[in-house]
């Protein structure tokens, strides 16, 4: 299938696995990307040195194009940023913050750039720093989603911008694609439904967890991490998010996160002092990483809290990441084909 999407990063299938920490390692990024999408991996969790690595090992399982994700926002992003840009990836998809000057060094060696907003401010503001493409995220979408749907936004989008857009929020099969297409899209991002796939480091608990939960059975709020984000329902989730997190609490866990990407403590505090709003969510984002990691990676759902996407009631299994694309782009060819014979009708 040829878009705009595919002809702008060179690859075959609009499916692309966003960048979502302790999920999208070198080994899913290079597994989405070999099936013919593009894989993009996460840095949120990584330091300078970790995240050269793992550009590396990608290099090493694939030579496909992929991608590196930058959250602006969070401790360690430049650093990282720097870093994909002296690797020269492929990709850099960037968000929550100005990438302009991402934009410009990515442009310096024929890269491509991908903007993730979820308004269309940031949409236009996105498309004016140069940015490639966007990743428009909705209100379904696992963590971070925005305050309006998919079937709103991402139309409203398309209509205001001359450049690319990648669906997310929602999509998880052949007819998530073919509706995605049909809003004006040029690909989808499936976050959860890559998230679990057999090569996902997902811990199989929270895979199986995924598979046995409803539509309904997430709870947004701004509560757990300081934005509003998506996680799977609960008893801990519920608890986490009954009330913002006391700042001292948060402060004390946020050296943790500080340490995880090298910061220095000096740094961290200096940042509590001069930019108390930016760095009060760095505290939060630090205190919810405990808890993020638990799940993920542990598989503890009594004491870990997992962010995942509404779609997760509509993923009945768990299979390699080729064959799930590969189905995902037959169930959308069927799906056109059964729509195609109504219309005609």
């Amino acid at each position: 299938m040829k878009t705009p999407i595919t002809d702008l990063l060179g690859i075959e299938k609009p499916i692309v696995l966003p960048g979502m920490s302790w999920i999208s390692v070198p080994e899913l990024v290079a597994a989405v990307s070999n099936a013919g999408g593009l894989g993009i991996l996460a840095t949120g969790p990584l330091t300078q040195e970790q995240t050269r690595q793992a550009i590396a090992k990608i290099r090493t399982l694939t030579d496909k194009p992929f991608g590196v994700g930058i959250t602006l926002l969070m401790p360690g992003a430049k650093e990282n940023a720097k870093v994909a840009l002296a690797e020269q990836v492929p990709v850099i998809n960037f968000s929550l913050g100005k990438g302009d000057w991402i934009v410009e060094g990515v442009k310096r060696y024929g890269g491509k750039t991908i903007a993730t907003v979820v308004t269309e401010k940031h949409a236009l503001a996105a498309q004016k720093s140069g940015a490639d493409a966007l990743l428009v995220t909705g209100h379904e979408a696992a963590a971070h989603g925005g305050e309006v749907t998919s079937l709103c936004l991402v139309p409203n989008i398309v209509e205001l911008v001359d450049i690319p857009v990648i669906a997310a929020g929602g999509f998880s099969d052949g007819k998530g694609l073919l509706a995605a297409l049909a809003l004006g899209a040029d690909a989808v991002a499936m976050g959860s439904r890559l998230a679990t796939s057999t090569q996902s480091p997902v811990h199989q608990n929270v895979k199986q967890a995924v598979v046995d939960k409803k539509v309904a059975d997430t709870i947004y709020s701004k509560n757990f991490d300081g934005l509003y984000a998506r996680v799977m329902k609960t008893p801990m989730a519920e608890k986490a998010t009954r009330r913002p997190m006391n700042p001292i609490v948060a402060v004390f866990k946020s050296f943790k996160a500080s340490k995880m990407v090298d910061m220095p403590l000096w740094k961290l505090l200096l940042g509590l002092l001069a930019q108390f709003d930016k760095i009060r969510m760095l505290t939060l984002f630090g205190a919810a990483t405990e808890k993020l990691e638990a799940a993920t990676i542990r598989g503890d759902l009594e004491q870990g809290v997992q962010f995942i996407g509404q779609s997760q009631g509509m993923i009945r299994d768990i299979e390699p990441v080729e064959i799930l694309i590969d189905r995902i782009m037959a169930e959308a060819k069927a799906e056109h084909a059964r729509v195609s014979k109504l219309l005609a009708e």
